[in-house]
């Protein structure tokens, strides 16, 4: 397991990355021994079927602070993946961003518009990725009503390597880890792995280890047949009592905290997938830009965050080896 990472920025607003509890948030990540860091951020656009993405001056993440905020990871040696993201006002799912396929002039489809705007800001973001060093560059994320159009990825990979000359990944859902047809032209297969990993609140370290073996061996076979490594760009499980059966879950308020099942669901993947060899490694999600700062506050809490809880004590002892 190569990549010991985490998710990091995608709550942050303008002004957060670089304020003092943004800074307070990074310093708390680098002491779990976390040797890479996913940074991800979004930009919106208006609705799932529009064709334009904005940037909006007035709380997106400026670049002058991406850059501020990468140079902090890497002075502390944790290597930097840049993940810029597609969000939607109307609040559905990036996945669903999808277009007919129409048949009059390839100029003039609903697939071209977004693709070109897409385009757009992908390489922005390609180039400041190359300016700054990042090791890693992320081609998307989630973006599954997107994942047939085969000729429009080719060329949108095309178009950050002329810019970018590190190694691209794309983030899938779990699940969906063979749809693409283009994963030939990037260097790994990233995705969303919140598989559920058991069948009733409470489940044992034993059940979920079980349940892992059985994902990882259906990945390693996945790996083979691609002839990539995969990362878990996403994963992770909240503080509540049956969230490892459905580790997406950020919608149930009202599951009491339960410190122990996400801890018995980082240890039971970490224990099972750090050895796999098809494995690159994992960025859990995720290190709020915001988090809390007492024991107190971190035992009431039913969130993903892992800072001053059980998980927290596992991860450092499977980073800090």
């Amino acid at each position: 397991m190569n990549i010991k990472g985490f998710t990091y920025g995608y709550h942050a607003i303008k002004g957060l990355y670089d304020s003092a509890e943004g800074r307070y948030s990074q310093d708390a990540l680098m002491d779990t021994g976390a040797n890479w860091v996913c940074l991800a951020f979004p930009v919106n656009q208006k609705t799932y079927a529009s064709t334009e993405i904005l940037f909006d001056y007035r709380k997106n993440v400026p670049d002058l602070e991406l850059l501020t905020t990468i140079k902090r990871f890497h002075d502390r040696g944790v290597k930097v993946c840049l993940k810029p993201m597609i969000n939607s006002d109307d609040g559905v799912w990036r996945a669903m961003i999808d277009f007919p396929d129409q048949t009059m002039m390839e100029e003039d489809t609903y697939w071209a518009k977004w693709f070109a705007s897409y385009q757009a800001f992908l390489t922005h973001y390609a180039a400041l990725a190359q300016y700054a060093g990042c090791e890693m560059f992320c081609l998307g994320c989630e973006m599954l009503g997107t994942e047939r159009k085969e000729e429009y990825w080719r060329q949108t990979i095309a178009m950050v390597r002329e810019i970018y000359d590190r190694p691209l990944v794309y983030n899938t859902n779990h699940g969906k880890e063979e749809v693409a047809k283009w994963y030939d032209a990037i260097d790994y297969i990233g995705t969303s792995a919140y598989y559920p990993v058991e069948s009733a609140p409470g489940g044992s370290l034993a059940e979920m280890q079980e349940n892992w073996r059985q994902i990882a061996d259906k990945l390693a076979a996945v790996s083979e047949r691609l002839g990539k490594k995969i990362i878990f760009m996403e994963i992770g499980c909240r503080s509540a009592l049956g969230c490892a059966r459905m580790p997406w879950d950020f919608v149930h308020k009202e599951f009491p905290v339960s410190q122990e099942e996400q801890a018995r669901f980082y240890e039971s993947c970490l224990s099972v997938m750090s050895g796999q060899k098809w494995f690159e490694g994992v960025f859990w999600w995720d290190w709020g830009t915001q988090i809390y700062h007492t024991q107190e506050e971190a035992e009431r809490d039913t969130g993903f965050n892992i800072y001053l809880k059980k998980a927290e004590d596992v991860v450092k002892k499977w980073y800090q080896r």
